[in-house]
């Protein structure tokens, strides 16, 4: 049961219309109770009042001065009804709600977590219920309840931030109301409910009751609850914006706290499992801060579509000092290295401490704070791995590399990216701003990529949109669809100044991937898998099969605002020599690997064709760091020949020296058939897998309580010729464990890293404890491990 005192009540006659934070000018009978209760005698305050007590929120408020008269009017105090408490339900509606996973809103139970002030946190469109404790039986002839809330620091009726009602059983369809579900003793009970567009944040919230005299005059005492409570989105409500209809995948995209991020490349799809903790102590205020400092107008703090701009803008740092700094430079001195993070709460938690930007971040990093904050908010979010992501940076829908004829990048042409993989967010939400259809999941990038309307951000823009090529529709379609559909144009320069021209049509936005929803893990995570059973491939919400009529026409829609549209009228029909990467299984690093080109000749004469292969580090943003290794090949095929493959050895010498986070590497083939000119540029992405996180838990598992120690031990074996320095386990989980950082010695050649690890969850459920190993050397080991802890 959670109940506040009342800290002020004023008394007045005539009109009441008041403000808690001042009164008009006039004259006035008023009267106010001390904490304890003792009544004073009515006063009249002609000139002006300051408030007494305290606001909800914490600020001091003085206390009312005034020159002051008696007045003539006596009060019959049986005639009087003053509110001696509230309950606000807090368990109840919490649960109600689905808010009951907020650490903010609950009792702990033991002295360690104990908690005195719990806060109430609501989803607007949808009715809480609260007692109103008071010091004598409600009349409804007689007495005159009001209930009045306000937002923000200086609340207006005609912006939405100030809004007064009397408690009343007449419906008040998507309106503020309220109405009396019972009374007993001095005990009203009363239903309230928000508009389902309600502006998400902290409200106050004050009761008016008041009484009428026989002299025709009425007497009001107004009570100031103490703390402020927070309205968030619902998108369990039909009327909400971003309301979703199956409410089944809401566990997913609102209430899980824990999930994976996928990385890697196109062929070897791995996972980051991520701890996105949007129930943590400070989570929510953090949330609703990035609202207050992005400068978003407090009458648009109920609409979605702006919010979620405002998030993918705040979130990164450029223009607004905003949360994260982002930072691909390979040097991270003075920050943390973005691989170490295995979860948003630390990062908030810094911000939420320091108020300036946390270093460093890349795109996974920004997508999972992204994701937290939204699901935070109410906002059904997921981060989205785009595989062989492009980076338009003028315009033209296509991406264009330049070579000279030994294979080598001309970078001074070069303005476009491929990245192995880019992460960002789809949040789901009607578009009343836009034609219809354009509803559901929308994409937004807080990776500061490219300006929009000045700012670092993107978004939101619509899938149903982004597929049909309607890039034309706010905000920021051409770049998200470039991002999935662009084509890729390779130009070689020949020696007399002339270009060939090369394109690879079906590369860009390859296995779309987000984890699937209503999926728990069962055993010890396991980052790299051939087949993911928690992945879930949403390519196709994004673009048509790669081919299709639909395909075509949504291309060619899309680039009627291209400033290249003469690239989508081409033909390929003469080439009859067949060019493919042999597929590479799980290579662990520290390994060597094979780079293999097969061809095919599908011509009745012998082919010869000139090839240059090259292997490349390489940032995965598809910076190259250095080649590595590169070979040149005359081959002759037979006519009909299948099969025909020449190979190129990487080991470990080549590479360990130019090693960089992820492992990614890149291999390039320029071929070219010398009868009919054809002519072969591809590339293909893969990378070295780091070795497993192994965990081993020391008791019996089904034995884990609330409030009880439990302990685990994490460890690998590092593959490389070289020892690891600097070393150290990150481990954090929701429920379980704030982020702790475990000092280890450095660990050898061949030898193992390895920690006992002590949790004591703080409650019961479906838990995961999620751990990371870093060190000054390249490295990007991380795991997970599920335990279900008993009430």
């Amino acid at each position: 049961m959670t109940r506040y005192r009342s800290e002020c009540w004023i008394y007045m006659y005539g009109d009441y219309s008041m403000s808690r934070r001042g009164f008009s000018r006039g004259r006035r009978m008023v009267t106010y109770e001390s904490r304890m209760g003792s009544a004073f005698d009515p006063v009249s305050i002609p000139h002006f009042w300051q408030a007494y007590g305290s606001t909800a929120d914490g600020r001091s408020v003085d206390r009312w001065k005034a020159q002051h008269e008696r007045s003539s009017v006596k009060i019959d105090d049986n005639t009087v009804m003053r509110c001696n408490w509230v309950d606000l339900k807090i368990a109840q509606n919490s649960k109600d709600h689905h808010t009951d996973q907020f650490e903010c809103s609950t009792y702990w139970e033991d002295d360690k977590y104990q908690r005195q002030d719990p806060y109430l946190i609501l989803r607007r469109g949808q009715a809480f219920v609260v007692d109103l404790q008071m010091d004598k039986p409600f009349n409804k002839e007689m007495h005159d309840l009001k209930l009045c809330f306000e937002y923000g620091k200086f609340p207006k009726p005609g912006k939405g931030t100030s809004v007064s009602f009397h408690v009343s059983a007449k419906d008040r369809p998507k309106e503020w109301g309220a109405e009396i579900v019972s009374v007993v003793g001095n005990t009203i009970t009363v239903s309230i409910i928000t508009p389902p567009d309600c502006l998400i944040g902290k409200w106050d919230m004050r009761v008016d009751t008041a009484v009428k005299l026989n002299d025709g005059s009425t007497r009001l005492f107004r009570y100031f609850f103490p703390k402020q409570f927070y309205v968030l989105f619902n998108p369990w409500c039909k009327d909400d914006q971003v309301y979703m209809p199956d409410t089944k995948l809401l566990n997913e995209y609102v209430l899980n706290d824990v999930g994976k991020i996928y990385a890697g490349t196109s062929k070897q799809i791995g996972s980051k499992p991520w701890n996105f903790g949007q129930f943590e102590d400070f989570v929510l205020d953090c949330s609703l801060l990035v609202l207050e400092k992005s400068g978003l107008a407090l009458s648009a703090r109920g609409n979605p579509v702006q919010i979620a701009r405002k998030i993918s803008a705040f979130t990164n740092s450029p223009d607004d000092n905003g949360i994260l700094m982002g930072n691909w430079s390979g040097n991270y001195e003075g920050g943390t290295r973005p691989t170490k993070w295995v979860g948003s709460v630390a990062i908030l938690q810094e911000y939420w401490k320091r108020k300036r930007p946390v270093k460093y971040g890349q795109c996974w990093v920004f997508s999972g704070v992204v994701t937290t904050i939204c699901r935070c908010l109410g906002i059904p979010c997921r981060p989205v791995t785009n595989f062989v992501s492009a980076h338009d940076s003028d315009g033209t829908i296509s991406i264009d590399d330049y070579f000279d004829m030994d294979g080598n990048l001309l970078e001074e042409f070069c303005e476009d990216s491929i990245w192995n993989f880019h992460v960002w967010n789809d949040v789901w939400m009607a578009r009343p701003d836009l034609p219809s259809g354009c509803g559901g999941w929308q994409a937004i990038d807080a990776t500061p990529q490219e300006l929009s309307d000045g700012v670092y951000c993107a978004g939101p823009c619509s899938l149903n949109a982004i597929k049909a090529g309607q890039v034309y529709l706010p905000y920021d379609g051409p770049f998200i669809f470039a991002e999935v559909n662009a084509d890729r144009v390779r130009h070689r320069r020949r020696n007399d100044g002339t270009w060939d021209r090369y394109f690879m049509k079906a590369s860009v936005g390859q296995k779309i991937s987000t984890k699937k929803p209503l999926v728990t893990a069962v055993d010890s995570f396991s980052r790299w898998k051939k087949e993911d059973p928690d992945r879930e491939d949403i390519t196709e919400q994004y673009k048509f099969k790669e081919g299709t009529s639909e395909e075509r026409a949504a291309t060619l829609a899309a680039n009627l605002k291209s400033t290249r549209r003469d690239l989508y009228d081409r033909n390929t029909d003469g080439d009859d020599v067949k060019f493919e990467w042999e597929d590479k299984d799980f290579i662990t690093v520290g390994s060597s690997f094979d780079v293999a080109l097969v061809m095919t000749n599908k011509a009745k004469e012998e082919r010869k064709v000139e090839i240059t292969l090259k292997a490349a580090v390489v940032y995965y943003t598809g910076v190259i760091k250095s080649f590595v290794k590169g070979d040149k090949f005359e081959i002759t095929l037979a006519a009909g020949e299948k099969g025909k493959k020449v190979t190129m050895s990487v080991t470990p010498d080549d590479y360990l020296d130019e090693l960089v986070d992820h492992a990614n590497f890149k291999t390039t083939v320029i071929a070219k058939v010398d009868e009919t000119n054809q002519i072969f540029m591809e590339d293909d992405d893969f990378m070295l897998r780091p070795p497993p996180l192994e965990f081993e838990f020391l008791g019996k598992k089904n034995e884990i309580k609330t409030l009880t120690p439990f302990k685990l031990k994490v460890g690998f074996t590092n593959p490389l010729p070289i020892p690891l320095t600097r070393c150290m386990f990150i481990v954090e989980g929701p429920g379980l464990q704030k982020p702790m950082e475990y000092q280890l010695m450095d660990v050898g050649p061949g030898k193992r890293a390895e920690q006992t690890i002590s949790l004591t969850p703080k409650t019961a459920g479906n838990k995961q404890v999620i751990v990371s190993f870093d060190c000054y050397q390249p490295c990007d080991v991380t795991g997970m491990f599920p335990v279900t802890v008993k009430g």
